[in-house]
């Protein structure tokens, strides 16, 4: 036995040793830029950013082990950006002034390389909120583009589509385990049992745990003459356009965990109602991808329980009002499925893989966002 825990051992240390060789690690303004090592050397141009965003408490480190396998996997085809600017802290500011930060980080990046052309987030957690908020501000119509820019800028621009983000054609918009509709309905927070007085009264007190973060989350933000922000942000808006700059990416995936996510529901991250939501555990899970256990393509949202009395309990007027915003792009919707792992109390951490040995076993979610994603 003893000799077989060492020949793995050895075993894995080769293997980091070669994905040493395969990635390599650049700072930008305190950031983190992943590439293949001919990248590094000068030898080949990166044209495909991909920038992933941390959640609350997160930091960029949590995305060591995707960024890694993403820059192996599509050696010399894609550039990873770990964002720096929302650590641990910041993140409680709140998630407009998160989306501005990681939108100026955004531009900084591609203003470094300026051979890109194709931009794409991945998102944890709160981070997807901070990207919806950050491309709004980084969305830019080729008729702008038009009257801003001069014809030899605008050269880049002509072969894409009439939208951009930051200048480059927007192609994946991907989000895990993401409160796209906040915490505040009911078993948003799974945690809290979905008992009323509890979240009635977590809901009271977000903003003392959690900042104005909390108050987005909680939609308790509410001005005299705005709703809160997160409503805000499932349609356009006259100074910011979210749900175009939704619609502009090629491709919208949000992974939700369907069980053991203590910290957020089904339904916020599936952006769906309840009774949308596939029945049962079933669902045949993939040799490839075990803890994948439903996939729903690309679809606008199914509406055909929306008006039942139960749904009208069971969903606030916020949250109709954010679902039928953000349906407005079509989504593939990946449910996922860690209630057989030893690491199922944790799943929240566990579909992002956000610490390897303590989350190894989300790695097949990593893998098939990597065979899914649209070069």
């Amino acid at each position: 036995m003893g000799i077989c825990c060492t020949s793995d051992w050895r075993q894995i240390q080769k293997q980091k040793k070669q994905l040493r060789k395969q990635v390599e690690i650049n700072s930008l303004a305190g950031g983190q830029d992943v590439m293949g090592s001919a990248m590094a050397k000068g030898e080949a141009s990166p044209d495909h950013l991909v920038v992933m965003v941390n959640g609350i408490i997160g930091s960029a480190s949590e995305w060591k082990f995707t960024a890694q396998q993403f820059v192996k996997l599509l050696p010399d085809k894609v550039i990873v950006r770990c964002s720096t600017c929302n650590p641990t802290n910041l993140t409680f500011d709140g998630v407009d002034l998160m989306g501005e930060r990681l939108a100026d980080e955004v531009l900084a990046v591609v203003n470094h390389w300026p051979g890109l052309q194709k931009i794409s987030f991945v998102a944890h957690s709160l981070g997807g909120l901070v990207v919806r908020y950050a491309i709004g501000i980084l969305y830019e119509r080729l008729e702008r583009l038009k009257e801003e820019n001069s014809s030899h800028q605008l050269e880049k621009h002509a072969e894409y589509h009439k939208d951009s983000i930051a200048g480059l054609e927007p192609m994946n918009f991907i989000t895990v385990a993401t409160p796209h509709l906040g915490s505040r309905g009911h078993r948003q927070l799974p945690c809290l049992c979905g008992l009323p007085f509890l979240e009635r009264k977590f809901r009271q007190t977000a903003h003392l745990i959690a900042g104005r973060s909390g108050d987005h989350l909680f939609l308790t933000d509410i001005d005299e003459d705005r709703p809160p922000l997160l409503v805000q942000m499932a349609s356009d808006s006259y100074e910011l356009k979210f749900i175009s700059a939704l619609r502009s990416f090629k491709r919208r995936a949000a992974y939700a965990n369907a069980r053991c996510d203590q910290l957020v529901g089904r339904s916020t991250s599936s952006i769906r109602r309840p009774c949308e939501l596939p029945k049962g555990d079933h669902l045949g899970a993939d040799e490839k991808y075990p803890h994948i256990v439903y996939i729903e393509p690309e679809t606008l949202g199914d509406t055909s329980c929306r008006g039942s009395s139960n749904v009208k309990r069971q969903m606030t007027d916020f949250e109709e009002e954010m679902i039928k915003g953000l349906n407005q792009a079509p989504w593939e919707r990946i449910h996922v499925n860690f209630h057989k792992s030893t690491q199922r109390w944790i799943a929240h951490s566990t579909i992002a893989v956000r610490c390897y040995w303590l989350n190894s076993d989300g790695a097949d979610v990593i893998f098939h966002m990597i065979d899914n994603f649209n070069l």
